[in-house]
């Protein structure tokens, strides 16, 4: 169990390869550099299994390093303890907060809130679309979403 005072967020999309682990990227960086990385636990993960194992897309790795953002991350699938064990799961679409939902029905001591991360954004775009069948401003898109974002739901809880 996580050490008291400590704040967990789990960031989730389809394949885990795109959205959520540039999001994990993103938000460690910011928490990093904020001095706060050691008062969270940080993860990202996914609804399917298609990715399972795999690392994240090259181009977001790419559109990352652009950033100067470390990532490191294996894609894995959201798990029943994930619903008990984080507080935030903060996901990218309306499909992924669908599944989410379903399967956080089926946990008895679900203490998790399950939100769109989009919901965080100051510009009000709800949804962050998936680039995988996209180019790379379609990465870059992700990343400028992911930063608003990720800066709105650290600061609202901090």
């Amino acid at each position: 169990m996580a050490a008291t005072g400590t704040k967990s967020v789990l960031f989730v999309c389809l394949g885990n390869i795109c959205r959520s682990p540039i999001a994990e990227a993103v938000f460690r960086k910011m928490a990093t550099d904020a001095g706060l990385v050691d008062k969270w636990r940080i993860d990202s993960a996914a609804t399917s299994t298609y990715e399972i194992g795999n690392p994240p897309d090259h181009r977001g790795q790419a559109c990352m390093k652009r950033h100067g953002v470390p990532m490191r991350h294996v894609a894995k699938q959201v798990t029943k303890d994930d619903f008990m064990s984080f507080d935030y799961i903060l996901c990218m679409d309306e499909s992924n907060l669908s599944d989410l939902k379903k399967k956080a029905n089926s946990v008895k001591n679900c203490k998790a809130k399950i939100e769109l991360l989009g919901s965080y954004d100051p510009q009000n775009q709800l949804i962050i679309k998936d680039p995988y069948y996209g180019s790379d401003e379609d990465f870059e898109k992700v990343y400028e979403q992911c930063l608003r974002c990720c800066k709105a739901f650290l600061e609202k809880n901090t």
